[in-house]
């Protein structure tokens, strides 16, 4: 039997920014009436590729086809001009203005060169009526729910005449009825013959929607798979690199006697983020997060520093019972967080080495409690020293340091709260080789002298190297707890995969 012709195919597509390859000879083929799940790992290339398809990028090498003609949209208009619309997972419209604006921004049925208001709205009503959504679309779109919102992004979409629907992260925001409604409307979509990309990490979402997958990583094809007939541990091991019969394990698996704990996790829910989550990190232990990008482990860490806000549960740290309104609650019971963007959430680029060290000891003894400068100079001399920080001195602006020193200053700022539960979200991601070595060394050194970590990283076989016990996270749950001789790679990616 012949496979139909894709209605949209990218043959061969390369784009480099400077000193980066993000997209190496990289295909994808979309066919009408059916949902291709686009998945891959951070950094993946995922995003690029989507902005090249909707002309938000230019393409360095490489075809594009729709309906079998070339193409080369040269700006995201350009795209949808050709009949290639995207959903973000922020929805991207205007909450200020109507409901029936927003679904016809730009192409206003007009009158007398005047916006014709009365058949916008009726023309709005009738394109919600085929997403079974009975709204005011007079209404400010802004006063509807976020479920509602990315419908009626969606609804825009298709009043374009789109052929093709890109959904960034669809349902990150959505409930689990919203999700089904959402699921349904793609039903729909499909049978009026629309090529849908699904963009998601969400597995369980993937085998239950998506008729294909395809899988990037770093940058590179791993290939197309037809989503029934891919077991879900070899998509792990097609996002992950990894095959599982090849993995063994490098963890010392002396057994010994669980230490008392420290900092416990009950039934931990926040909104949209994580739902009834429990572990719990001992004296001197460390313990690790596992799971595929969008599974929790990011979100776990954010509760536990009072980032998130709690919905239910119970955060105990030393005995005591924590509230973590904000950040400097957790800060000030003594818990530390290296967060996942350290260019975003961690480093100040205009304040030195030196400044950025001793931030957050500052900031929780109270700026009326000034660091004597001499006494900043000598810790951040220590720490640089310690840590082996490539700097010429400790006045250097932090934003002239390389990813993996920047990585060791933050580390720093931390250790010098002498913190009683630490946190590393993905401690080594976009540093080099060598400079990762020696961010493992630190930790496993810090291990040894007795802190305690949390650790979230997607890098298993660090996890593996480190951790006396492993918490796996999928879907924003957690669904297994490995210690000991347990820990391998490949339990771990057992754990992740299973339905």
């Amino acid at each position: 039997m012949n496979e139909p012709t894709p209605l949209l195919s990218l043959t061969g597509i390369e784009k480099s920014f400077p000193g980066v390859k993000a997209l190496q000879g990289v295909s994808l083929r979309l066919f009408a009436g059916e949902v291709h799940a686009l998945l891959g790992e951070n950094g993946a290339g995922k995003s690029t590729l989507v902005k090249v398809m909707t002309g938000a990028y230019r393409k360095d090498a490489g075809h594009i086809r729709l309906a079998g003609s070339e193409i080369a949209p040269a700006s995201t208009k350009d795209a949808q001009d050709l009949g290639i619309a995207t959903v973000y997972q922020e929805v991207n419209l205007l909450p200020n203005l109507s409901v029936a604006h927003n679904l016809f921004l730009g192409r206003e049925p007009k009158r007398f060169g005047f916006i014709n208001w009365r058949k916008m709205a009726a023309d709005a009503r009738q394109l919600l009526r085929q997403f079974q959504l009975n709204i005011d679309v007079s209404a400010p779109l802004g006063q509807y729910s976020v479920a509602v919102q990315q419908l009626i992004a969606i609804a825009r979409g298709v009043g374009m005449d789109a052929k093709v629907l890109v959904l960034d992260e669809p349902t990150a925001s959505l409930d689990g009825d919203e999700v089904k409604m959402l699921f349904s409307i793609l039903q729909k979509l499909k049978k009026d013959g629309i090529a849908i990309v699904f963009i998601t990490h969400f597995l369980d979402q993937v085998y239950a929607v998506s008729d294909r997958i395809t899988v990037l990583r770093s940058g590179t094809l791993v290939g197309e798979f037809i989503t029934q007939e891919l077991p879900r541990t070899k998509l792990i091991e097609a996002m992950l690199g990894a095959e599982l019969q090849d993995i063994t394990s490098h963890h010392n698996t002396n057994e010994t006697a669980q230490p008392e704990t420290l900092f416990a996790m009950t039934a931990v829910s926040a909104k949209r983020s994580i739902e009834g989550v429990s572990l719990s990190v001992g004296k001197g232990e460390a313990v690790g997060l596992a799971g595929l990008l969008g599974s929790g482990r990011t979100e776990v860490c954010k509760a536990a520093f009072g980032i998130d806000a709690l919905s239910q549960g119970e955060i105990v740290l030393g005995g005591t019972p924590l509230k973590l309104a904000k950040a400097s609650d957790a800060i000030r019971a003594g818990i530390a967080l290296c967060p996942e963007d350290r260019k975003a959430d961690g480093i100040i680029g205009p304040l030195s080495i030196r400044e950025n060290i001793i931030l957050a000891l500052q900031a929780r003894q109270g700026w009326w409690r000034y660091i004597r400068p001499a006494k900043q100079q000598a810790m951040a001399e220590d720490f640089i020293k310690k840590f082996r920080v490539a700097t010429p001195d400790a006045s250097k602006p932090i934003g002239e340091l390389s990813g993996g020193n920047q990585q060791k200053v933050i580390l720093a700022r931390w250790l010098a709260t002498d913190p009683k539960l630490l946190i590393l979200d993905e401690p080594t991601r976009g540093i080099d080789i060598g400079a990762h070595s020696e961010i493992l060394k630190l930790i496993k050194a810090l291990c040894q002298n007795g802190m305690s970590l949390l650790v979230a990283s997607s890098e298993l076989e660090e996890l593996v190297a480190f951790a006396n016990r492993v918490v796996v996270m999928r879907d924003r749950k957690k669904v297994a707890e490995l210690s000991g001789s347990e820990i391998s790679q490949q339990s771990i990616m057992h754990a992740i995969a299973e339905a």
